[in-house]
């Protein structure tokens, strides 16, 4: 029998669907960032739920506090991909025996602080005896029918855009897992991007009022996988032709032989998001959101073809698919 090692994440996902009967008129069809209800009118509840594993999602070097940030800010950004504020969290806390109680503290501590930075409160939730520290969470939002960012409305021709640039994370991991030495100034500024993430919860409201955006995702599971989980799910393809890689992720990777090109694509970690806008609309979104103090860098275009390219020195290098996956 195949092990789920041997399936990995995401085929381990499809057999899940493939034995899951369809709820009649989903709003939201499987396979995207969230989930949705009809409530009322013209009404969604979108729904989101997450879970940090200690072991697999807890790197060295990050405390309680911020492994339960962790938790909230993985739910957000999803939200914040589909325009989405969250109204309220549900947490369920997988506690070992040896958690102290200072540690327990810590934990809620950091699940409050990150419910109130993005303006919501966990409601209750559940707790059990477990292993490995788990801290799952439910996001729950309001949107209007039809007012949501899917990943399936991209159309070629449309303007390849994300809230920022990459590399950071992956190379802060690089340096927590692996001890790589790294001068202090820009050792902290790695590290940070690991140990305190950020939702991009605000780019994401803005963007959907625009109504220019046709797609979008949160940047989770990678640069890289991120476009090919768009162009499966738009039917389309990509030219990047500006790959935005941070200067920091430059350095880091000159003094330690590393590819910076990779950290930025297959890196994971990051809470950026990704998004494709209409072409004709594109200055004036690009104006929008820089006039609220905020960023979206031009990465490329949307293609026919459902290839995913890489612009280098006048040539198309092909993106692999690849990125974060547990079991892998």
């Amino acid at each position: 029998m195949t092990t789920a090692g041997e399936l990995g994440e995401r085929r381990i996902i499809e057999i899940v669907w493939q034995n899951l009967d369809r709820a009649p008129n989903m709003s939201i069809p499987f396979g995207d960032d969230v989930s949705a209800l009809d409530c009322r009118d013209n009404d969604l509840t979108v729904l989101k739920t997450d879970m940090l594993v200690g072991r697999t999602d807890v790197p060295p070097g990050m405390n309680f506090w911020q492994a339960a940030r962790k938790a909230v800010v993985m739910n957000v950004s999803d939200l914040a991909s589909k325009g989405v504020k969250p109204s309220a969290l549900l947490v369920s806390l997988g506690i070992p025996q040896s958690l102290t109680e200072e540690e327990i503290k810590q934990v809620a501590k950091g699940l409050n602080a990150g419910a109130r930075e993005y303006g919501t409160y966990v409601l209750g939730g559940d707790t059990s005896e477990t292993q490995d520290l788990i801290v799952s969470v439910a996001a729950f939002g309001l949107a209007k029918k039809g007012g949501l960012m899917l990943r399936s409305g991209a159309q070629p021709g449309d303007v390849l855009a994300t809230t920022s640039e990459f590399g950071l994370a992956p190379s802060g991991l690089k340096i927590l897992k692996e001890g790589l030495a790294t001068p202090a100034k820009l050792r902290r500024k790695l590290i940070d991007a690991v140990l305190m993430p950020y939702a991009r919860l605000k780019e994401g409201l803005i963007l959907s009022e625009t109504g220019a955006v046709t797609s979008s995702i949160d940047s989770s599971d990678g640069l890289a996988w991120s476009l090919f989980e768009i162009s499966q799910s738009s039917d389309v393809g990509f030219i990047v032709e500006n790959l935005p890689i941070a200067q920091e992720a430059y350095e880091f990777a000159g003094m330690h032989n590393l590819n910076p090109v990779e950290l930025s694509l297959y890196g994971g970690e990051e809470y950026e998001l990704i998004v494709t806008v209409k072409p004709e609309l594109w200055k004036d979104v690009e104006r929008t959101v820089k006039r609220k103090g905020m960023s979206l860098i031009r990465v490329g275009v949307t293609t026919e073809s459902k290839s995913i390219l890489l612009k280098r020195e006048k040539q198309l290098v092909e993106i692999e698919a690849k990125g974060y996956e547990h079991f892998r």
